[in-house]
C-alpha cells in the first residue's frame, strides 16, 4: 500500500489501523536542537481525541505519545522521530455484523477490490482514527514555526445550514476553544452545537466547514510550478478523511468578480510591500506574497449513521446494515486540530525548502 507519506523535506510516514495495537508514524528531516515540548504535543492530541464532550464519539482513548527515537534531553537530534500512540478502547464487536457487507459511502468496497483484503474493523487504514499521528507531526511543526513567528488558527464556520458569516478578522480567535465545537462566535456556536445534538438524537450526521488562517508567513514559500504552495495546502487537507472541498482566498466567490474588482493592489510604506485588499489569500503564483492565507474546508457527513440503510455485501446480495458502536454525529469539533496540523506540516516544509531558492 503507497500513499502513507507526506512532505518532501520534512516528511511524515504514518502507519497502524483504528482496531491494532498502536498508530504511529515517523518524522524525517525535523531539525536538530529544537526544543521539544510534551505538554503541547499532549494538549493538541487531547483536541482530537473522542469523548472530550457530548456532542462527539463517546470512544474513552487517552491518545498518550510515546517517542521512540530523535528526542535527547528534550531536544531533537535531527535523527527521524519516531512515536506510538496505543489503542486502548476498541471495541471491535461492534463491527461484527459488517464483516462481508459494504457501508455506503466508506472505503469498504474499494479496499476490498483494490487489495483484496479490508480490515472490517472500523476501516483500518481509511479510519479517522489514523488521523492522531498527523496531530503529533503537526504539533512538533507548530513548535518549529513559532519561532518564525507564524501563527495557525482554525474554527469550525458552518455546521449544515447554521454559519457563520463573519470575516476571521472581525472574530476573537482566542475564543475557538471555549466551546465544545470549537465556534468562536458564542450564539452560533451554540446554534451548531443545538443542530448537532439534534442530529445525534434522530441517529442522523451532519457536515459543514472548517474556516483556516495563517499569519506571519513570509514572503517567498511555494514551489511553481506543481508544487505551488495552495496547491499542497489543497492536497493536505483533501487528504483528511470526510473532506469534499477545499477553498483559498476569494475561492469561488471570485467567478462573480470582474478583474478590476480582485486585483489586489500594491502598496508600500518604508519598510514592506503589501496589498489594499487580499482576494489572493496570502498566495500569488503559487508563492506566498506575505499577506495572510486564509482557506475553507467542506466535510461531508458522517458516513456511519445509526439508521438502517439498503447496501449489498461481497456477493452483491442485497442486504441491510444498521450502524452500531460509537460515531461522531458531526466530526468538524475533532477535525480542527487535524486541519491546524496539516497546514503547519506543509508551511514547515516549504520553510526547509525555501533555505535553497537563492544565495545571499
Amino acid at each position: 500500500m503507497a500513499g502513507n507519506n507526506f512532505g518532501k523535506l520534512f516528511s511524515l510516514i504514518s502507519f497502524g489501523e483504528s482496531h491494532g495495537k498502536a498508530l504511529g508514524g515517523i518524522i524525517d528531516g525535523c531539525p536538530a536542537g529544537l526544543g521539544i515540548d510534551f505538554d503541547f504535543i499532549q494538549s493538541e492530541l487531547d483536541r482530537r481525541r473522542p469523548g472530550q464532550s457530548a456532542i462527539v464519539t463517546q470512544r474513552d482513548e487517552k491518545d498518550k505519545a510515546v517517542f521512540l527515537s530523535g528526542i535527547f534531553e528534550n531536544k531533537t537530534t535531527g535523527a527521524p522521530i519516531g512515536f506510538i500512540i496505543v489503542n486502548e478502547n476498541q471495541k471491535s464487536k461492534d463491527y461484527n455484523h459488517n464483516v462481508d457487507v459494504y457501508r455506503p459511502s466508506h472505503a469498504d468496497y474499494t479496499y476490498d477490490v483494490k487489495y483484496g483484503v479490508r480490515d472490517h474493523r472500523g476501516g483500518g487504514r481509511s479510519s479517522a482514527r489514523e488521523t492522531v499521528s498527523r496531530v503529533v507531526a503537526g504539533a512538533i511543526a507548530k513548535l518549529i514555526i513559532k519561532a518564525f513567528g507564524i501563527t495557525i488558527n482554525a474554527y469550525t464556520s458552518q455546521v449544515g445550514d447554521i454559519e457563520l458569516f463573519a470575516s476571521y478578522n472581525n472574530l476573537d480567535l482566542t475564543k475557538i476553544e471555549s466551546n465544545a465545537v470549537r465556534c468562536p462566535d458564542e450564539l452560533t456556536a451554540d446554534r451548531m452545537i443545538k443542530k448537532i445534538e439534534e442530529i445525534r438524537k434522530a441517529g442522523d450526521t451532519v457536515g459543514g466547514i472548517i474556516s483556516c488562517v495563517i499569519k506571519g508567513c513570509p514572503v517567498g514559500l511555494g514551489e511553481p510550478v506543481f508544487d505551488k504552495l495552495h496547491a499542497d495546502l489543497g492536497k493536505a487537507m483533501l487528504s483528511i478523511n470526510a473532506v469534499k472541498g477545499f477553498e483559498y482566498g476569494s475561492g469561488f466567490e471570485s467567478t462573480k468578480m470582474t478583474g478590476s474588482m480582485h486585483n489586489d493592489a500594491f502598496i508600500s510604506n518604508s519598510s514592506e510591500i503589501k496589498t489594499k485588499t487580499n482576494f489572493s489569500g496570502g498566495i500569488q503564483g503559487g508563492i506566498s506574497n506575505g499577506e495572510d492565507i486564509y482557506f475553507k474546508v467542506a466535510f461531508k457527513p458522517v458516513a456511519t449513521i445509526m439508521q438502517k440503510q439498503e447496501t449489498v455485501n461481497s456477493k452483491g446480495e442485497t442486504t441491510d446494515i444498521h450502524g452500531r458502536g460509537r460515531h461522531d454525529p458531526c466530526v468538524l469539533p475533532r477535525a480542527v486540530p487535524i486541519v491546524e496540523a496539516m497546514a503547519a506540516l506543509v508551511i514547515v516544509d516549504h520553510l526547509l525548502r525555501n533555505r535553497s531558492a537563492k544565495i545571499g
